[in-house]
């Protein structure tokens, strides 16, 4: 019999399955639903939902549970052997709320196998929407808990992030303060990760030390709820919300619903869920210290494994918890993969021109910056969006070219400085990853190797090998995690991309070049231009 793991992503525009066969090493099944697509009576654009204006942003939590259902239809058409699957764990879209009332739990003890989810579940909800990651509505209220707590260092140092529009604290605030009545009525409030995990137990699910740390309301040291971001959210919070529970707890077995539905083992175990940062941390092979990876996808990440706890008192990076039990660090670029295409856009290019533009233009750009916030950036915070260019005009193309590329990574690189361990080795993910251009001037800025990898799917690879994991575990045939990852991450096959010493200096002078200007737009400090007109005569 085989050793089959099942790990399960929710996401933001789709929900994917991926099968591990711990034995033979490999992927053996995958397969996702597209939300637009294949649900599109939902109405939804890249799976999400406008509400009001373009800062209210929510999904449909039903639209989640009947592309579960729909999975796992799928699955059976295809013959997986769903009997064998040993253990079960997911990921879901970090931060997003799923509001229930009191028919939630009895709906789910009751499940008819005869019968939808979406026909039995759909009168559970005393909210019909949720709000995700993408919502920006909550200012006001994240400034009201952040003075409650006694402001921004205070709050960092009590929940590991400065409260964040999309956190999940700030969002129920709202909703307590828009429909008290309707929170009145809401009996539990979920996370996307432990909803759907509460699906396939049959009754509540814990919120894990990863995804709750994603809140504003777990202390980040004790990894409790914390009674005084509670109690500055909004009343009577504490009983309305899950228990907190360890990455690696085994929560269960699977509902009967699913075993008589569609065949799966009554002694299926399943996992805690987490939210796809943390899975994607264990998706990418990231176990120890001095390994970071950044995702170059919709919006860029700089993310790591942290044995010990490091904290931006700054408040632009944010500390979760780990699927290992430590932390993991995290910082968001809104100018990811759209500001580059912007640049592509503008000039008429395809990316393999594009490419070979980068390549053929000298590091250091000639002495030309760009501040590239064509929309309203996280790190750091820039609120109403501008492109400024320095040393160089907006048609010039290979200013621009090389100046978008350059300015994100010199940002990655002054930004992370919070985080105590510099990288030894950069893991490249997503989509501009391919682009070995692009990471030749990400290794030359890092001034360290970096190694490009084929992740796909990281968030769900993550949640199987968690599955994986803990199932040994539990049953006392201890894997460590190193011998896990390195069964299903092929390092031999990784692209390896070596900086050039030649140009270390350069981006040291560079990088403090950046920050000057950085600090010159949004702080309004003395414009830096005779520090860049020495730095073009030093280097050009």
């Amino acid at each position: 019999m085989s050793d089959l793991f099942l790990g399960l992503d929710c996401s933001t525009q789709s929900l994917t399955g991926i099968i591990v066969d711990f034995n033979l090493k490999k992927v053996v099944y995958r397969n996702s639903i597209n939300f637009d697509e294949e649900l599109s009576h939902y109405n939804t654009h890249n799976g999400a939902i406008i509400l009001d204006n373009e800062k209210v942003v929510h999904s449909y939590p039903l639209m989640w549970v009947e592309a579960l259902e729909l999975l796992f239809e799928k699955m059976q058409n295809n013959k997986r052997a769903l009997f064998e699957i040993k253990a079960i764990s997911g990921s879901g879209q970090q931060h997003g709320t799923v509001y229930l009332n009191s028919d939630f739990i009895k709906t789910l003890k009751r499940l008819d196998a005869d019968k939808t989810l979406v026909s039995q579940l759909k009168n559970s909800f005393s909210r019909p929407t949720s709000p995700i990651w993408m919502d920006s509505s909550t200012t006001k209220q994240c400034e009201e808990i952040r003075k409650k707590l006694g402001g921004l260092k205070s709050t960092i140092n009590l929940l590991g992030s400065n409260t964040i529009e999309r956190f999940s604290g700030p969002q129920i605030r709202k909703f307590f303060q828009q429909y008290p009545l309707l929170y009145e009525k809401t009996l539990i409030i979920h996370l996307v990760s432990s909803f759907m995990a509460s699906i396939l137990l049959g009754k509540n699910a814990p919120i894990d030390h990863g995804d709750g740390a994603g809140m504003n309301l777990m202390n980040i040291k004790t990894k409790q709820w914390d009674e005084r971001a509670l109690e500055a959210t909004a009343p009577n919070l504490r009983e309305k919300l899950p228990p907190l529970s360890q990455p690696y707890t085994v929560i269960g077995n699977i509902s009967s619903f699913f075993v008589k539905k569609f065949g799966f083992n009554p002694n299926t175990n399943l996992i805690a869920w987490s939210g796809d940062n943390p899975n994607s941390l264990i998706g990418v092979g990231l176990i120890k210290k001095g390994k970071v990876a950044i995702s170059l996808g919709t919006s860029d990440t700089y993310f790591s494994y942290l044995q010990d706890l490091y904290l931006d008192l700054k408040g632009e990076g944010h500390v979760f918890g780990a699927p290992t039990g430590d932390y993991m660090s995290l910082i968001c670029y809104k100018n990811g993969s759209l500001a580059r295409e912007k640049i592509k856009d503008k000039f008429h290019l395809n990316w393999e021109q594009f490419s070979q533009i980068l390549k053929n233009s000298p590091p250091g750009n000639n002495g030309k910056l760009m501040l590239p916030y064509f929309f309203p950036e996280i790190v750091p915070q820039v609120l109403q969006p501008k492109v400024y260019c320095f040393g160089f005009d907006e048609d010039d193309l290979e200013g621009n070219v090389r100046g978008i590329i350059e300015a994100q990574f010199l940002s990655m690189r002054l930004h992370s400085k919070w985080i105590g361990e510099k990288p030894k080795e950069i893991y490249a993910t997503g989509g501009a990853s391919a682009n070995k251009d692009i990471l030749q001037v990400l290794a030359n800025i890092f001034k360290t190797k970096v190694r490009a990898f084929e992740f796909a799917d990281s968030a769900a690879l993550g949640a199987a090998l968690r599955a994986t994991k803990s199932y040994y575990d539990s049953k006392n045939m201890i894997k460590g995690w190193e011998d896990i990852i390195n069964k299903f991450i092929d390092f031999q096959r990784s692209i390896v991309i070596v900086p050039n010493e030649k140009y270390f200096q350069l981006y040291d002078d560079m990088l403090e070049l950046y920050k000057k200007y950085e600090q010159y737009i949004l702080n309004n400090r003395q414009d830096p231009e005779i520090a860049r007109l020495d730095f073009v005569k030093n280097y050009f």
